[in-house]
Formats: C-alpha cells, sequence, structure tokens
C-alpha cells in the first residue's frame, strides 16, 4: 500500500460540512489511505464523528481585507459590464448601506477606492494588496506555524468565497505547499464571489470550467479539475431513505394525500415567497375540488429564519405541513447558519415522497431531477409585490440560467391561472420535463453525479503525484 499522504481539508466556514464532512467524501479518502485533517473554522466538533480535526482559534482578517474585497467585487462586476457588453453584471451588487456611520464610512471608502482603481491594472493592485495585508496577520502567522508542523502534502479549501481561507492559503503556498479550493455553487462565477486565488479550482462541470476561465483569464486551463460536486451524492444513497409509512409517521403526513414541495428562498431573492406559497394553496385546492387528494410540504431556505410566512402557514395549516431544515444556526450571519447530517436525511426523504417541486429559480430542480421528478419555477410577479424593484425577470436574467439546454427542463408557471393546470399536467406525465430537467444537470454537473467525491480524490492523488 502507498505511504499516506496528509491532506487538510480547510473549513473557513460551516458551507463546505454538508459537501466534504457530511457526504463520503471523508470515507472514500480513508478508503485511498489519505490522512485526513480538517482545519476547522467552524463551531462544528468535527471530532464527534471520529474526524481528525485541529480547530482554528481568534481567526482574524486583516482591518482593511473586508473593504478590499468589496473593492474587488464591485470592480470585477464593472469590468465584465465593459469587457462583455452585459448590464446583467450589475444585478449583482447589493445596494450601500448608509444606516449606521460605521457603515456609511465604510461604504464610502470602498466606493472612493473602486473609482480609483476600476482597470485591469488597478484590479491586480487590489488582488496584491489584500495578500500583503494578510500577511501581515497574526492569523497568518499561525497558521504557517501549524503547516510547519504537521506538513501536510496539500491544502484543500472548501470554498472559494471567504476571506477568512486568505491567510492559510497564502502560509501554504509561502511554504510551497500545493492548494486547491472548490466553487461550491453553480451561480458564483459571474457574481464575482472568489476571493481565494490557489494552486488549484475543483469545479463542478465543463461548462463551470469554461466560466472560471472566461472570467478570470489569467488562470490556466492545468490547473482546473473537473469533479462534479458532492452535494447531490446523497440522493444516490439509500441507506437514507426512510419508507413512505416511515417518514409520513414520523412527521404526521397524511398517508391518503399526495404532496407537492414548496422550497423557499431567502428573503433577498425572493422576498414574496409567502404570497407565492398562497397561490400554490389556492390551485391545491382547485385541484382537490377535482378528485386530486394533495397536499403541500414547506421546506424554507435553511438560512431564512425569517416571520415572513408565519401568516400563510397559519391560514392554511390545514394543506400545509411545514418542514423546517435540521440546521444549527450559531450567529445571526447568513454564513453562520451550519447544515447538519440530520438535514440531508430530511432534504432526501422529502424529495423522495414528495411528487414535485415549485420554487423560484432554486438548484433544487437538480435534487428533484436526482429522484426522476419535475420542478415547477415561478414566473410572474405578484400584484402587491413587497419590494418594487424586485421582479422575477431580474433572476431569470442571471448568467447560470443560460446554462438551460431546453426551456421545458421545468414547468413554467406564468400567472396564478396557470398553476392549477402546470401541476396537474406534472402529475398525470411528467417524462419530458424531467428528462430535458436531466440533460440540464449533466450541463451543470459532471456525471455519474454519485461519483463527484471519488473524483475530487483521484485530482488530489494527481496533484500531489
Amino acid at each position: 500500500m502507498t505511504p499516506k499522504h496528509k491532506i487538510f481539508i480547510l473549513l473557513p466556514d460551516g458551507i463546505g460540512l454538508r459537501n466534504f464532512a457530511f457526504s463520503n467524501f471523508y470515507k472514500i479518502g480513508k478508503e485511498k489511505n489519505f490522512e485526513i485533517i480538517y482545519w476547522n473554522n467552524t463551531p462544528f466538533q468535527l471530532s464527534e464523528l471520529g474526524f481528525d480535526e485541529l480547530k482554528i482559534k481568534k481567526a482574524k482578517t486583516h482591518p482593511l481585507t473586508d473593504i478590499f474585497k468589496n473593492v474587488r467585487k464591485k470592480i470585477e462586476l464593472h469590468l465584465n459590464v465593459q469587457k462583455h457588453n452585459d448590464t446583467v453584471y450589475h444585478s449583482y451588487r447589493f445596494p450601500d448601506s448608509y444606516k449606521t456611520i460605521k457603515g456609511s464610512i465604510k461604504n464610502c471608502a470602498i466606493n472612493t477606492i473602486t473609482a480609483f482603481y476600476s482597470t485591469e491594472k488597478g484590479l491586480k493592485k487590489i488582488r496584491g494588496y489584500i495578500k500583503d495585508n494578510e500577511r501581515t496577520t497574526q492569523y497568518y502567522k499561525e497558521s504557517k506555524k501549524t503547516l510547519k508542523q504537521h506538513r501536510p502534502a496539500m491544502v484543500f479549501c472548501t470554498n472559494q468565497r471567504p476571506a477568512l481561507g486568505i491567510a492559510p492559503i497564502l502560509a501554504a503556498q509561502d511554504l510551497g505547499i500545493p492548494t486547491a479550493t472548490f466553487i461550491f455553487s453553480w451561480d458564483n462565477l459571474p457574481k464575482a464571489t472568489m476571493i481565494l486565488e490557489t494552486d488549484y479550482y475543483f469545479v463542478w462541470s465543463d461548462s463551470m470550467k469554461n466560466e472560471l476561465q472566461f472570467y478570470y483569464p489569467y488562470i490556466d486551463e492545468k490547473q482546473i479539475f473537473v469533479t462534479g460536486t458532492p452535494q447531490f451524492e446523497n440522493h444516490f444513497n439509500n441507506s437514507n431513505l426512510l419508507s413512505r409509512a416511515e417518514f409520513f409517521n414520523q412527521y404526521d403526513l397524511d398517508l391518503n394525500l399526495r404532496y407537492i414541495c414548496y422550497s423557499g428562498d431567502d428573503s433577498t431573492t425572493c422576498p414574496d415567497d409567502a404570497y407565492y406559497l398562497e397561490d400554490l394553496v389556492l390551485a391545491v385546492k382547485q385541484l382537490n375540488e377535482k378528485g386530486f387528494q394533495l397536499g403541500i410540504i414547506f421546506r424554507r431556505c435553511p438560512v431564512d429564519f425569517s416571520n415572513r410566512f408565519d401568516w400563510v402557514l397559519e391560514k392554511y395549516k390545514n394543506v400545509i405541513v411545514p418542514l423546517d431544515p435540521k440546521w444549527d444556526r450559531i450567529g445571526k450571519e447568513w454564513n453562520t447558519m451550519l447544515p447538519t447530517a440530520a438535514d440531508l436525511i430530511l432534504q432526501t426523504n422529502t424529495i423522495a415522497h414528495t411528487e414535485m417541486v415549485v420554487n423560484l429559480g432554486s438548484s433544487m430542480v437538480f435534487d428533484y431531477v436526482a429522484h426522476n421528478k419535475p420542478c415547477a419555477f415561478i414566473n410572474y410577479d405578484v400584484k402587491n409585490k413587497t419590494q418594487k424593484n424586485w421582479s422575477v425577470k431580474k433572476i431569470y436574467n442571471y448568467v447560470h440560467f443560460r446554462s438551460m439546454p431546453s426551456p421545458k427542463a421545468v414547468l413554467w408557471l406564468n400567472s396564478p391561472d396557470e398553476i392549477a393546470s402546470e401541476i396537474e399536467s406534472a402529475l398525470r406525465d411528467s417524462r419530458l420535463t424531467v428528462c430535458d430537467a436531466a440533460d440540464w444537470f449533466k450541463v451543470i454537473n459532471q456525471h455519474p453525479a454519485k461519483l463527484a467525491s471519488e473524483r475530487i480524490w483521484k485530482s488530489i492523488q494527481a496533484i500531489i503525484s
């Protein structure tokens, strides 16, 4: 047997737990004789799962890093509009907040710096400033000390977005240790969310590989590995599946009903979610009058702890059953919400025991097609919108939807009046929709989808060899 190679799996935040702690990733790596150590900056105790971990203590970025990170994003989006003659990149900007004095000063600084550096040369300088500043931090020094002590063969970061990943990656690179990062979501690259610059990049698909080189031409093709994502692997693990009777009994569901899942978004993506859920309820009631026996399972977005659904859940409690994601809430920010292994089982069984999913442009379309089930996308604005400047048109104009090979990959709900008929059509025969959705799934994620972790470990082996 080949000698063990020590691999550090860097978790700068909780985003990577689902893909790299709660999947088969660890098990497969151990079977391949890797020594796996989680370099853990999350509150989650991975040692409780039997994993080796090194806790990162008091991780703190340079005071200017968050400012320069935001400057970098704004410059990249500005240059993308210019280079590609495409105004869609403006829609990825968040409005500046001036509610507090501190926030106002910060945003003024960001906008001033952005104005002076909005060129390719300026962007390169900003990237350099981020690295130079991070190398002066105590966090960088402690990271270097840890790496010198353990001497891993590679540092693999689970997420390309967090600034808290910069110092450990720089420390590894300065010691000559290969580094890599994983692009964690299908919509990340057009949004200019990449802050880590590693030696290698792991992406979902050939499509994402092309995106990476499109937005970051300084990244060479040899640095990119197409692996797929572990986030869909749980759908192919039958050991997680409960019987219909077990699942319905556990969550007090009616065995006489067939359920449709309404999958919520965060409040920024879909501020009118509760009203769309009500429209679905009214459509289900119409269908039930025709002899269908339907109910609705509501799965909210895991990082949405708002009370905006309370009124609709109470008003239609005889139709809607809420099954909240089993995530742990550590703080107030979205990236302090931690996924759990229990939620993977809940999500898988929710999909397995519902007929279809309804949502606004979510990647749940791929979770459902993994079970050969259809998805319906909401495609209209409610009459009394919560936010006047918000529209579904903005959502479906995002770059990642351009990967859809056929509009028939989903059912389009173009008005409240169409919901009942579209759902009836899907319940009677969804083969065409599922077939086209499967083609879309193959575009955005390397297949077979269940072998993503296997491909990641093979790529790691290729790098360190």
